[in-house]
This record gives structure tokens, C-alpha cells and sequence, in this order.
């Protein structure tokens, strides 16, 4: 379904189409779903293997919490956290990539100098003016997320003259900007969620997806276990799998490359069965 889109990570080039599933492992305190579960380096260890027996084709580690009212914790502690666990999976299982999900270009720096591939940005560069060059020096594949404002204002600029023609422009313009600096590997995500939308706009956002197609660049989604499901179903996040596996199938046959998830192995069984 996917054409030949293709990215590098650490050399080994990874080739979307078929869809690849990105796994989700938190070393923060409060995640909405899986918070404090991981925060010990064993058990952190524990889930990302696995996550790889399940068939990540990608981890991607988080240890700053951006949810609303989440508090922020220092660069160093960012990096205190994410450098022990990149190093020994990097030892463990090189031939998984790891991604590293941070908007602090130091983090991003340290990060793969110890062995990550993939730097996953919320912020698209607006939370660090340092990201953009930070990236063009290391040359690695670079998420770009679309928000507005900080994890704190997010939730109130929800105000768009047409959504996915406004996420559209957001893009062109950073694509744009990362282009002129020379960074080859650039990845979309829209930013399902509550990254400056409201339940409604995320599913205008999931209706229009292909629209975002235009740029000819691989687009990852993550929509495991989030408010968008939960809420409208009226139920926990723990109780949202079904509801995730249902939206996940629709980003598959709108030609999603990458899936970013909690649930590795359902996510493997869908991509079996659609493609």
C-alpha cells in the first residue's frame, strides 16, 4: 500500500512499505498510561525486550513528561534517566533502533552519542531554538510533531482557519527550514491528541489524514490509549486497547508508515492482517 519511502537509522536503512511499529517505553513518573511502571532501570530493561519479542521494529524512550500540567524535570535528570538504558539496549539488541522522545537538543546530543538513531521531537524545534542545528550535525532521522504553544498553553489553541491545511503549513514550513540546513530523514506526526486539538478536531484530523500525504514523507501516528478513545468511549485508558486497535486499523489503510504504540504485539497482528 505504502510506497518506497525509506529512512537511515544508524546505518541500517529501514524500508516502510510495509508498516513499522514503534514501542513505547516511559521512564517518567506520570504518564497517562503507563507512568512509573517503567522508572526502574531492570524493569525498564524488562518491558523493552519485551516489546522486541512482540516485534518492535522501534523503541522509543521518554523520560520528560510533556502531558498538561506534568512536571518538568531538569536536562540532567532527562539525561541521568535516558543514558543508562539507550547504552545497555544499544549493547543488547543493536539491531533494534532506538528513538529518543525529547524536545532538549543536549538530550538529543548525549542520546545518540550513546547509541540512539532516531530523535523524536514534540515540539518541532519550538521548545529548543538549538534542535534544528543540533540535528543537521548529527544527522539522524527527525520526528517533527505538529503543536502549538508549550505542553502548559497547548490545550487552549485549539483555534484553526482549517485544520489539516494549517498542520499542512506548519510542515511546510519546517520541512522547509530543516531542508536548508541539510537534514535528509525527516518523519511527520501529525500530533493526535491533546497537542493543541480537541477531541472533534482529532478525528477531522483522522478523517483527512492522506492529505498530508503531499509531502512524500513517511508519516508516524500515535493515538495508543489516548483521551481521543478513552473519552469518547467513556472508559479508562487500561480499558482503550480495543478502541486503539480499531483507530490504528484506520491509519493503516490511510497509508500510515509507522505506528507508535503501547500494545506491540496487537499492533503486529493488525499490520499481518491488512497487509
Amino acid at each position: 500500500m505504502n510506497g518506497t519511502l525509506t529512512f537511515n537509522a544508524g546505518g541500517n536503512l529501514i524500508d516502510l512499505q510495509r508498516p513499522k511499529v514503534m514501542g513505547i517505553l516511559n521512564l517518567t513518573e506520570d504518564s497517562f498510561f503507563d507512568g512509573g511502571r517503567y522508572s526502574s532501570f531492570e524493569l525498564a530493561i524488562r518491558k523493552a525486550e519485551e516489546h522486541v519479542l512482540n516485534g518492535a521494529d522501534i523503541l522509543d524512550i521518554g523520560a520528560c513528561s510533556t502531558r498538561p500540567g506534568a512536571k518538568m524535570i531538569s536536562q540532567e535528570e532527562e539525561i541521568n534517566r535516558l543514558l543508562p538504558l539507550v547504552e545497555q539496549l544499544n549493547k543488547a539488541i543493536p539491531q533494534i533502533p532506538i528513538s529518543i522522545d525529547t524536545f532538549r537538543a543536549e538530550v538529543a546530543k548525549r542520546t545518540v552519542e550513546a547509541g540512539a538513531s532516531i530523535i523524536n521531537d514534540i515540539s518541532a524545534g519550538q521548545l529548543d531554538s538549538k534542535m534544528f542545528t543540533t540535528i543537521a550535525e548529527l544527522q539522524v532521522p527527525y520526528i517533527i510533531m505538529h503543536m502549538r504553544g508549550t505542553p502548559e498553553t497547548m490545550q487552549s489553541l485549539t483555534d484553526y482557519d482549517d485544520l489539516v491545511n494549517d498542520i499542512a503549513f506548519y510542515f511546510g514550513e519546517k520541512v522547509a527550514a530543516l531542508r536548508k540546513l541539510g537534514v535528509k530523514d525527516i518523519i511527520l506526526d501529525p500530533g493526535f491528541g491533546l497537542f493543541s486539538k480537541t477531541l472533534e478536531q482529532n478525528y477531522e484530523l483522522l478523517k483527512r489524514l492522506e492529505e498530508l500525504h503531499y509531502f512524500n514523507l513517511p508519516i508516524l501516528a500515535g493515538i495508543s490509549r489516548k483521551s481521543m478513545i478513552y473519552k469518547k468511549l467513556g472508559v479508562t485508558p487500561d480499558e482503550a486497547l480495543h478502541g486503539t486497535i480499531a483507530l490504528n486499523a484506520i491509519l493503516l489503510q490511510k497509508n500510515t508508515h509507522i505506528l507508535r504504540v503501547h500494545d506491540v504485539k496487537e499492533a503486529k497482528e493488525l499490520i499481518k492482517l491488512i497487509y
